[in-house]
């Protein structure tokens, strides 16, 4: 009789899934600190961020038509999305599976608050992505709407009047920094910084980079509603 063993997919595997989450956390974290650059430049001004704004749609062109690389990179940035939320998920169901026991005496788990806050930090997350397409880019939730005018969309957005909009993003980017901080933090761990020494060095690395991108992308939505940027 022929014994036929059945073989899980490399990309299925723990290491696969883990790999995978890398992966597709890299990408992400790579567009944050890209977009993060470009919204700086509304302190250059409405002609210099309109130009960027333009620059973007314009990129490949006369190989890519229209705006095909915005068009590209936003089915990349799906993708890894939805990629790092199929792994994470993944990994926490079987991380549960291995742990159906609940014991009645159970030690506490120390964990960041980052590291317990993930899964509603991620929620958070996916309204704001969702909320920014339709304020940001098709332009059916804000006040300008026009494609043609990226500054003053973005002035319009963010106006003293609409205060709870910017009380949102607040909400939203710390979630992210949340969620960058542990991501961080657990890379730098995979990268050999198991030692206590090495431990404090990756905590402290993770929160500069965390608070460095928050304070990023923050500080356009306070200097409009503050008049800085109008």
């Amino acid at each position: 009789m022929v014994v036929t063993t059945r073989t899980r997919s490399p990309i299925r595997s723990n290491v696969g899934l883990k790999a995978l989450m890398a992966v597709t956390g890299i990408i992400l974290v790579l567009f944050l600190i890209a977009h993060m650059l470009g919204n700086l430049k509304s302190f250059a001004g409405q002609t210099a961020f309109d130009h960027y704004a333009h620059w973007l749609r314009d990129i490949g062109k006369p190989l890519l038509p229209g705006v095909w690389f915005l068009w590209i990179l936003r089915g990349v940035l799906t993708v890894a999305v939805i990629g790092h939320i199929a792994a994470a998920t993944a990994l926490a169901m079987r991380a549960r599976a291995a742990r159906p026991v609940r014991y009645a005496h159970r030690a506490k788990v120390q964990g960041s608050y980052a590291a317990r806050t993930m899964r509603w930090g991620g929620v958070i997350i996916l309204l704001f992505v969702i909320y920014h397409l339709l304020d940001l880019t098709t332009g059916h939730l804000n006040p300008v709407g026009d494609p043609s005018k990226p500054y003053g969309n973005l002035v319009a957005d963010f106006a003293p009047e609409r205060w709870y909009v910017t009380l949102f993003y607040t909400l939203a980017i710390l979630a992210i920094g949340f969620h960058l901080r542990h991501g961080a933090f657990s890379a730098f761990r995979s990268l050999g910084q198991q030692t206590p020494r090495g431990e404090r060095r990756a905590r402290v690395a993770a929160l500069i980079f965390a608070v460095a991108l928050c304070a990023g992308y923050l500080v356009v939505p306070f200097a409009v509603l503050t008049g800085l940027v109008s």
